[in-house]
């Protein structure tokens, strides 16, 4: 009995088994990219999700912690101008130095205010000039002989040349200061002079003498009192005061002679305390030039003002004190720094 092969069934498509599992593996592994491709968009949109999150979060962040720090600062800038702190210079420029209102050591234009000023325009690198801006009356005469000492010592120490500018009005002590620059100039409408000393005490006692009212005075020697305005005045005590007053007025005048030297028109009477104009003072030899004080630092330098007060609405002593703080901090940031072995 003959038996027939029986054989096995061809696939459908036509295709052999050989080639069909290639196909079946490569349908797998597109699948698999695709699922991939979507998983790495899906991890890219939850990352940009969360990054744009997190930009707000931060905007948010700033503007609720940031806002009141700025407003701070801003606050604590306005505090510093107002204060009279300045940054800088920045540069070469010259150094104004504030010398107004009346000399004296309650005054805006006191030793204890101008002398540290002074030395920050002098110890500054960047300045290459120092203009004392006057525009005084006068004052006290030791308030201005120790701002001159000052001057001097410092012209010594740092060789820059010190230019006084008259502004309004150079008189009596505010002109005893500018004697100690190296030029006086002036404007065509200043007032320059008042070379000389004064005293003017009161005089009351024929004022309560009318109340019947007297005082008794106990003094160590007949002169003690003799500036008491409630007792009377004697020849004595006229002789006295006007002596004083000669032997100021002639130290003063004796210092302008010193100092202007040959420069002092002959025969003129220095000491009788009168003022001159600008042009007129430079004719007797009193200032060397008129010009304004913006002219002269233009054609004389060449270089930007950089103002160091004290202006009207300074508070001199805490400016200072602000600006030795900020610049102690920053030495001190300077010398904790990395050291370089």
């Amino acid at each position: 009995m003959s038996t027939t092969p029986i054989e096995p069934p061809s696939p459908p498509d036509g295709r052999s088994e050989a080639t069909s599992f290639p196909s079946v593996v490569l349908e797998v592994l597109r699948e698999m990219r695709e699922q991939r491709q979507s998983f790495e968009r899906s991890a890219a949109l939850a990352a940009k999700e969360r990054r744009s999150e997190r930009r707000w979060r931060n905007r948010f962040q700033a503007m609720f912690f940031g806002a009141p720090v700025l407003l701070g600062v801003l606050y604590f800038l306005f505090f510093l101008s107002s204060t009279g702190f300045r940054w800088g210079p920045f540069g070469n420029v010259v150094g104004i130095v504030r010398i107004e209102g009346p000399i004296g050591s309650s005054e805006r234009a006191s030793a204890e205010n101008i002398i540290p000023i002074l030395e920050k325009a002098f110890g500054n690198p960047n300045v290459k000039g120092v203009v004392l801006h006057i525009d005084s009356p006068g004052g006290a005469p030791v308030e201005a002989e120790r701002i001159s000492t000052a001057i001097n010592a410092l012209k010594s120490k740092h060789r820059k040349e010190v230019v006084a500018v008259i502004n309004n009005v150079g008189a009596s002590a505010a002109y005893m200061v500018a004697l100690n620059a190296d030029k006086i100039v002036a404007a065509k409408y200043s007032f320059v002079g008042s070379i000389g000393a004064i005293m003017a005490p009161w005089q009351l006692d024929k004022a309560i003498a009318k109340v019947d009212v007297a005082q008794r005075v106990y003094a160590s020697g007949k002169l003690k009192a003799f500036l008491n305005p409630f007792t009377p005045v004697s020849p004595e005590v006229d002789r006295k005061a006007q002596q004083l007053v000669d032997q100021m007025g002639g130290f003063f005048l004796a210092e302008v002679k010193a100092r202007r030297g040959q420069a002092l028109k002959t025969n003129v009477d220095f000491g009788t305390g009168e003022v001159w104009p600008g042009p007129e003072a430079k004719e007797l030899g009193l200032i060397d030039a008129v010009a304004t004080v913006d002219d002269f630092v233009a054609a004389h330098w060449g270089l930007k003002p950089y103002d160091y007060g004290p202006s009207s609405d300074t508070s001199p002593f805490l400016a200072r004190s602000l600006q030795e703080a900020i610049a102690g901090a920053v030495r001190r940031l300077a010398m904790s720094g990395p050291v370089v072995q």
